[in-house]
């Protein structure tokens, strides 16, 4: 399963709406550590297939979300629960930061 693409239009009904804690990849094309956490990401969409929603969010052509959140630098993955925001980690960091981080939230 590949991750959500996320835009502005659907945020609210993918993140805010959401029964399951989600995890949202803040990335843009251009960006290295981005694309080394890629994988991360997409191996968290079929392991947490059911039980988490996973998202991933282009700021370049969706720029309303990461203003919202003051996101400042990518990688950011973002973490909410209940529709509401919880925490962030910033940069290329192993998976099973990320994991760990998302475990916190079931």
């Amino acid at each position: 399963m590949t991750p959500i693409e996320l835009t502005d239009s659907n945020f609210e009904e993918v993140v805010l709406k959401s029964k399951l804690p989600v995890v949202i990849d803040l990335w843009a094309e251009w960006c290295g550590p981005c694309r080394m956490i890629a994988p991360h990401i997409e191996k968290m969409a079929e392991e947490y297939e059911g039980k988490a929603v996973i998202c991933s969010l282009d700021v370049d052509s969706n720029p309303e979300v990461p203003t919202k959140y003051a996101v400042l630098n990518i990688p950011t993955v973002m973490f909410f629960k209940d529709g509401e925001f919880k925490e962030r980690v910033v940069g290329a960091v192993p998976k099973k930061v990320l994991c760990d981080t998302l475990e916190k939230y079931f």
